[in-house]
């Protein structure tokens, strides 16, 4: 008897004093997932809101170089790990602690602790959103993950393409095998409008929210191809920045309050279903 349940993770468990853990996912790089993370993250932080940002993407972190802060995080308490504070959004990423060009090698195992100490041993404090920048894939880091912390959901980004697409759904089922609810699909660098006031269609427009639809699911919004968007990521300026009321983010904020309302009505159900059981 004493040897029942050995092996047996153990169940995840709720981060003190954050409300809502949410994952950035994509099923394929390139769709520009980190980007969209991180303008979201500064977005709710502009709208009120305490967030925390997680780089999971552990083999290519670049939440630093987008959000404009790379010193090393300092070490407090009993060996805690206390996050970087930028453009009002707190955050931690592999990329503070080993910077430069060095690949990290690394297996599963290694991935697992990185992430348990990503989510446990840093200072949160209080938050109502921890954005959770996923990796390429459906892999290690998404079962670590789920493991550790219950999610209230996950948001899927792709371009409008059929390659891309294909990937994301998926993605939708590796959420769904792992039982996270997924919030909606964003589709980004959905269209270019060049200085002539002409609209080229890059990538497909309008496929992600076809597919949000066939699989019945919320479509949070489409964001634009823009240049500016590449040098606000390159430069640590984040187009968030610019704030609602500007042309070049307020879809940007548009996609960060339906996820936050989603976010809230996913929570609110599952309290509930709580209650009654």
């Amino acid at each position: 008897m004493g040897h029942m349940g050995a092996g047996v993770p153990p169940a995840p468990q709720p981060l003190p004093g954050v409300a809502h853990v949410v994952a950035i996912g994509s099923g394929k790089g390139g769709v520009g997932k980190t980007t969209v993370a991180v303008n979201l993250s500064v977005a709710l932080a502009r709208l009120g809101y305490k967030v925390g940002l997680i780089d999971a993407d552990i083999y290519g972190p670049n939440v630093p170089t987008m959000l404009g802060a790379t010193r090393q995080p300092n070490i407090v308490g009993e060996n805690r790990i206390e996050p970087i504070l930028a453009h009002g959004v707190k955050f931690i990423s592999i990329g503070l602690i080993s910077p430069g060009d060095k690949p990290l090698v690394m297996r599963g195992p290694m991935l697992h602790q990185i992430i348990r100490q990503f989510l446990q041993q840093v200072e949160w404090g209080e938050l109502d959103f921890l954005i959770v920048d996923l990796p390429p894939g459906t892999g290690d880091v998404v079962i670590s993950l789920v493991q550790t912390v219950p999610l209230t959901g996950a948001v899927v980004v792709s371009t409008g393409s059929n390659v891309a697409l294909e990937d994301a759904r998926k993605a939708l089922e590796m959420f769904h095998q792992v039982k996270v609810e997924v919030l909606g699909m964003v589709e980004n660098m959905s269209q270019m409008t060049l200085p002539s006031g002409e609209v080229i269609d890059v990538f497909g427009a309008g496929g992600t929210e076809r597919t949000a639809a066939q699989f019945g699911l919320d479509f949070l919004g489409a964001l634009e191809l823009n240049p500016a968007i590449r040098e606000g990521g390159d430069k640590g300026l984040p187009i968030a920045l610019a704030g609602p009321d500007s042309k070049l983010s307020a879809e940007v904020y548009a996609v960060a309050r339906r996820v936050a309302d989603k976010a809230k009505e996913v929570a609110s159900k599952s309290e509930n279903v709580f209650e009654i059981s």
